[in-house]
């Protein structure tokens, strides 16, 4: 199956990255890797057969760099049709209670700030073509508390929460469809021009209990 459009890769380089880039790759997609380490982008074009792809060597911590990258990508390829966040990090040893300042704040830039930066600068692309798709990568371990994992888990279930939360308010605010958002639809342009499926790796999104 063929990948029309160009899709944004954050954390392109890592070996999720990797992996992702080569399967989008492979369907013929257009491709804007978004990483910190410039030399690992450069490796990853040129290992990879036939690919048509942008790297932007960017830090996902500064907004008004991201939103460089994100304004260069869809320039050059007319638009971004979907984004793939897999900008992340992971930390654990301490108790909650013995959580450091550093701890904490280290575990919200790396795996919700760098989002939400994201976010802020794709969302408005989308709209403007009315489609689109995003795709956060989360945690199985963020779905419930453990031991000596505070930051880190708190940090993986705001990004879910928070991506299950773009979901309606990109639908209503950006078009007048009110159809449901599910991963596997496809839709014509004039649907909700951005859909948000939290994706969790091997998981379905808990239901809520009453």
């Amino acid at each position: 199956m063929q990948f029309e459009g160009c899709v944004l890769v954050t954390g392109a380089a890592g070996a999720l990255g990797r992996a992702v880039v080569a399967h989008f790759a492979a369907r013929g997609a257009a491709l804007a890797l978004l990483d910190r380490d410039a030399e690992a982008l450069a490796a990853q074009v040129r290992e990879v057969p036939g690919i048509d792809a942008l790297p932007l060597a960017t830090n996902l911590l500064d907004p008004a760099a991201v939103a460089a990258a994100v304004g260069e990508a869809a320039n050059r390829f007319g638009g971004i049709a979907a984004a793939v966040h897999l900008t992340g990090g992971f930390t654990m040893g301490e108790a909650v209670h013995e959580t450091t300042a550093a701890t904490w704040q280290h575990m919200l830039d790396l795996n919700v700030n760098t989002m939400l930066h994201s976010a802020a600068a794709v969302v408005p692309v989308m709209r403007r073509a009315r489609r689109g798709r995003i795709v956060n990568v989360g945690a199985m371990s963020a779905l419930r508390g453990a031991a000596h994992m505070g930051a880190y888990i708190a940090s993986k279930s705001a990004l879910m929460r928070l991506t299950e939360s773009m979901s309606p308010s990109c639908a209503t605010r950006a078009s007048t469809s009110t159809r449901s958002s599910r991963a596997s639809s496809t839709r014509p342009p004039t649907a909700s021009p951005c859909r948000t499926p939290t994706r969790r790796a091997g998981s379905r999104p808990p239901r809520s209990r009453r």
